[in-house]
């Protein structure tokens, strides 16, 4: 049985792919990003699943996704942004190296503009996000080992921060 090196969680655009990858990069190991495993075995976009199906659907999706990533996946592993409101999802990151990117509101603006394909914050995009946060954030503290800010930081110095706050190595 394997198990994730390190597990990315936190907001939707805070970087967890982009940080990820480059994580997995540095530490020669692989890479998966769950949303990507959703998208590939459904063949349609997350926001697709939303509308088609909602949000309650995906959400199964998403648990069962990361279930099986936590058990087969030994390198780098992103989690979507909503992953940790499942109460087994958290249980089950008890025991890994969970690192929490956070970022605040207005990091989000930048990044995203709020105004992508995001099927959660399609009305009032600002006033949606810092409301989701109000809801995840304490989940996310609670399976966090690590509490990275990705604020004003490009993902190089994200990925070093988190790397110094696991204290790992680079091979």
């Amino acid at each position: 049985m394997s198990a994730p090196l390190v597990v990315l969680v936190g907001p939707m655009g805070v970087g967890k792919s982009t940080v990820g990858q480059l994580l997995a990069e540095r530490l020669g190991v692989g890479f998966r990003d769950t949303d990507e495993d959703i998208v590939a075995e459904q063949g349609r976009s997350i926001a697709d699943i939303f509308v088609d199906e909602g949000e309650s659907a995906f959400r199964a999706l998403e648990k069962r996704s990361v279930h099986t990533a936590l058990v087969e996946h030994d390198g780098i592993l992103a989690l979507g942004g909503g992953a940790i409101l499942d109460v087994e999802t958290r249980a089950l990151l008890g025991g890994h190296r969970v690192v929490y990117l956070s970022m605040d509101v207005e990091e989000a603006v930048k990044r995203t503009g709020l105004n992508v394909a995001r099927p959660l914050l399609a009305v009032n995009p600002r006033r949606q996000w810092r409301e989701l946060m109000e809801a995840r954030r304490h989940l996310y503290e609670e399976v966090a080992t690590a509490v990275v800010a990705t604020d004003g930081r490009s993902p190089e110095e994200v990925g070093q921060a988190a790397l110094d706050a696991l204290e790992l190595k680079e091979a």
